[in-house]
């Protein structure tokens, strides 16, 4: 069975794959979006993370799906407009810096694009989540090219950090929560 599927992994991602990736992506934070607003106490607890998250990554979505044969320059760019058109509230905007850091180089650039686009970057919210990601999949590429074995652990990962953000932030363990940015981004991995 292990033979098997080493025959069948998958070690590339080429436009078409990182297509439907990020829209099956937007598809679960939209699903989600409701339980996200639930979780959000920072920086205001406004109730808005799940929406704002989801308006800014279902305006990338629609020029992603409107490309009939994808490639990676034309997705990119489609990602970084559409996600810098659609950002909303404090997460969008860091969501869409963390896509169009990941479009600049498809590397770990995301999260510091994402960090430079916030005056006080404060740990234990989706900053500290993404940088959590970006350091594992470093890690990860150096183990293994099997995209589904590399994004299972990197999800671990993510959720391992998202579960200490209470710890860094005394609003969310006040609260008895996560922090909202932080889950929306782990559920758009989930997704993917």
């Amino acid at each position: 069975m292990a033979e098997w599927r080493k025959i069948v992994a998958t070690n590339t991602i080429d436009a078409a794959l990182l297509q439907k990736m990020f829209l099956a992506g937007a598809k679960n934070l939209e699903a989600k979006k409701e339980w996200i607003n639930d979780l959000n106490v920072f920086p205001v607890p406004d109730g808005d993370t799940g929406t704002n998250m989801t308006l800014t990554i279902m305006s990338a979505a629609k020029e992603v799906g409107a490309i009939a044969v994808p490639d990676m320059e034309t997705l990119a760019k489609a990602i970084a407009t559409g996600s810098l058109r659609g950002a909303r509230g404090n997460s969008g905007v860091i969501l869409s810096q963390l896509f169009r850091g990941f479009t600049k180089e498809m590397s770990g650039r995301a999260t510091e694009t994402a960090y430079k686009a916030v005056m006080k970057p404060k740990e234990g919210t989706i900053l500290t989540v993404a940088k959590g990601v970006s350091d594992k999949a470093a890690e990860v590429a150096e183990e293994t090219e099997d995209i589904e074995e590399a994004l299972l652990k990197i999800i671990e990962h993510a959720e391992l950090v998202l579960s200490k953000t209470p710890e860094m932030l005394p609003v969310l363990k006040e609260a008895g929560v996560v922090d909202s940015g932080g889950q929306g981004l782990v559920v758009v991995l989930r997704g993917m």
